[in-house]
């Protein structure tokens, strides 16, 4: 007899060491996995033999399967198979749609139950010794999207630019020059921006500059999705600029620590 039951998991922000313990166990539980392009391939050597694992991935500019589609699958081979996970990039719950998979499952009468994952809006900056907060320099943080399911630029950008919080940018790359001409506007050409490329994969890439000229290196450097753009005084602490600050900023004596990635 079947049992559906479909399970939201976290697979991290890209290193599958970073995934958690319980998303492990659940994933050795599952009949079927359908896995996010974001979510590590290797992360499926911890499925059950037999368990039928599907791609089911999405990348800007590239939707591979319709979201539609998406909930289509889960409610079928739930009802078919029984235990489907859901496995998903960085946390389900921050711009992961979790809601509609949630609702499409609920719809069907299949139970649903969540595993949260590392986000990498904060692994991102964490990988190359950027806090979020930081005493002295930032209180508080955002966490926004940089395209609205249109495909235009958020308003909530224009919010952000305007606060005292160290702003973190997800999906934004499409939008970098307007994103940072908004927060020129608002007075900001001059903070410090850093963009994490692949973060915390063996392909990771960081740059680092100022809201007036970050566009431009971006360009150069070539870093495109996924990314993650951290603007706020924090970045100044970034390893391969903190020496400079730290000759500003005493009362900071400790530099963060090294990370193992290498920055351009």
């Amino acid at each position: 007899m079947v049992h559906p039951m479909l399970s939201l998991v976290g697979a991290g922000p890209g290193d599958p060491d970073l995934i958690t313990l319980k998303a492990i166990k659940t994933l050795r539980a599952a009949n079927v996995i359908l896995y996010d392009a974001l979510a590590s391939e290797e992360l499926l050597r911890y499925a059950r033999p037999g368990a039928l694992c599907l791609s089911v991935g999405k990348r800007a500019g590239r939707h591979a399967v319709p979201q539609e589609e998406i909930n289509r699958l889960i409610v079928h081979y739930a009802l078919s198979h029984g235990h489907v996970v859901r496995l998903k990039g960085g946390d389900p719950f921050l711009f992961g749609r979790a809601e509609e998979e949630i609702r499409a499952a609920r719809e069907a009468g299949i139970p649903v139950s969540t595993v949260p994952g590392i986000t990498s809006a904060i692994a991102a900056p964490a990988s190359q010794g950027i806090p979020l907060t930081a005493r002295g320099l930032h209180e508080s943080c955002w966490v926004t999207t940089g395209t609205t399911r249109s495909g235009h630029i958020s308003a909530d950008i224009a919010l952000a630019a305007r606060s005292t919080a160290t702003v973190v940018v997800l999906m934004g790359m499409g939008h970098l020059r307007e994103i940072m001409d908004i927060f020129s506007a608002n007075g900001k050409s001059a903070t410090p921006v850093a963009i994490i490329q692949s973060a915390t994969t063996a392909q990771q890439r960081c740059i680092t500059g100022s809201v007036h000229d970050i566009a431009g290196a971006a360009a150069e450097a070539g870093i495109g999705s996924p990314a993650v753009i951290i603007i706020g005084e924090t970045v100044r602490l970034h390893p391969s600029i903190w020496r400079e600050y730290a000759n500003l900023t005493p009362q900071i004596n400790e530099p963060p620590h090294e990370n193992r990635q290498t920055s351009l």
